[in-house]
């Protein structure tokens, strides 16, 4: 029998795949989102997980932005 999982494919570069390896580790047990780890630039993550990658790199990009001083 064939045992089949819904899930998302991610395909991004390096930094950002330990990004969401990272995110997913500090993560509790019962809210790890991480399927399987692909290769280092490929994912396969939990259906729901799709919006919640896309806020915390948001979160990241505005915590790591720089704008010049007026």
């Amino acid at each position: 029998m064939v045992n089949a999982t819904k899930g998302l494919f991610v395909s991004c570069d390096v930094p950002m795949a330990q990004f969401i390896t990272n995110h997913n580790s500090s993560l509790p047990a019962s809210q790890k989102f991480v399927i399987h780890i692909l290769d280092n630039t490929h994912l396969f993550v939990q259906p729901h997980a799709g919006e919640m990658i896309r806020n915390a790199i948001q979160e990241f990009r505005e915590q790591n932005s720089y704008e010049k001083p007026t």
